[in-house]
């Protein structure tokens, strides 16, 4: 059965409309033997009728590597409130009988079927906790908040110690504007966890945002730099809004300036910042990747 207002997917797939009489037996019972899709909708929702057609073609297309199973949440609601869905369309991912992951959103046939390989490539198993991990960063990285949450809570569940997930939470309450909150997440993490690589950089990333956020507007720390090239602390204030802007390149380019200009400034302070900026955003980061070895080129020139 398909949802209202959508049309019929590529290719032939049986679609079960469950209740929450039958969500036990249709979607709990049933992925202790193969992942289950459930997809929340309404007959209301317009994205909802852009993703049925989708997500049906794609669930068919992977030839019974995971079933789908449709909730209309207006007929059925005790479901998607247990679960803590407060939008829709929302496809939550069960496997062994727990939610494990998903995602939010009218999103492109690509990342349904990314989400189904990692469902499948255990053989129904629970989805591995490093893709998971990828898939949450890319999801950040792309400014999908609500996508990013949902991964990093899911790996949380399975291990509330991991300190990516721990790390990524935090960034992305960050990215959010909640700093309060990002903080309160890595405040949470255990004593031993707290000089974890992940862990110091998310922290790195809160300093420098809140740092960032006392230093005046862009446009007036560039016209200051522009009036006199050697004011380095103006440059310096300029790299830290950069910075907090996600501007990381040009911050990166105004550091080494410094450093190329007057080296010992300041006590070494723009080579100091750049080792927090390289913390805050990854050894695998290519800005610090090309930071790092445009320092060094500068150091030992």
């Amino acid at each position: 059965m398909l949802a209202t207002g959508a049309s019929a997917p590529s290719e032939s797939l049986a679609v079960k409309e469950t209740t929450t009489r039958d969500f036990m037996v249709d979607v709990i019972e049933e992925s202790r033997t193969q992942p289950v899709l459930v997809d929340f909708w309404a007959p209301w929702c317009g994205p909802c009728k852009q993703l049925a057609p989708v997500l049906e073609k794609t669930v068919a297309a992977s030839k019974g590597a995971v079933k789908l199973v449709k909730m209309n949440i207006d007929e059925h609601p005790a479901v998607a409130g247990q679960l803590g869905i407060q939008s829709i369309p929302a496809v939550i991912a069960f496997v062994d009988g727990q939610p494990v992951d998903g995602f939010m959103g009218a999103v492109p046939e690509s990342q349904i079927r990314t989400l189904i390989e990692r469902l499948s490539a255990g053989k129904g198993g629970a989805p591995d906790p490093a893709e998971l991990l990828d898939a949450g960063e890319a999801a950040l990285a792309q400014n999908a908040l609500t996508e990013a949450v949902e991964i990093f809570g899911a790996v949380l569940q399975q291990n509330p110690e991991e300190p990516r997930a721990l790390a990524g939470l935090a960034r992305t309450r960050l990215a959010g504007g909640d700093a309060t909150g990002a903080k309160a997440v890595l405040d949470s993490a255990p004593p031993k966890l707290q000089n974890d690589t992940a862990i110091a950089g998310a922290r790195a990333q809160i300093e420098l945002a809140e740092r960032g956020a006392d230093l005046g507007e862009i446009p007036g720390l560039e016209a200051r730099v522009a009036a006199d090239p050697a004011d380095h602390q103006a440059r310096f204030d300029l790299a830290l809004a950069l910075a907090a802007a996600g501007r990381t390149e040009e911050a990166l380019n105004h550091l080494l300036d410094i450093v190329r200009r007057d080296r010992g400034w300041n006590d070494d302070a723009a080579r100091k910042q750049l080792v927090q900026f390289f913390d805050a955003w990854g050894p695998t980061d290519p800005v610090t990747i090309a930071g790092r070895r445009r320092l060094s080129s500068l150091l030992f020139a």
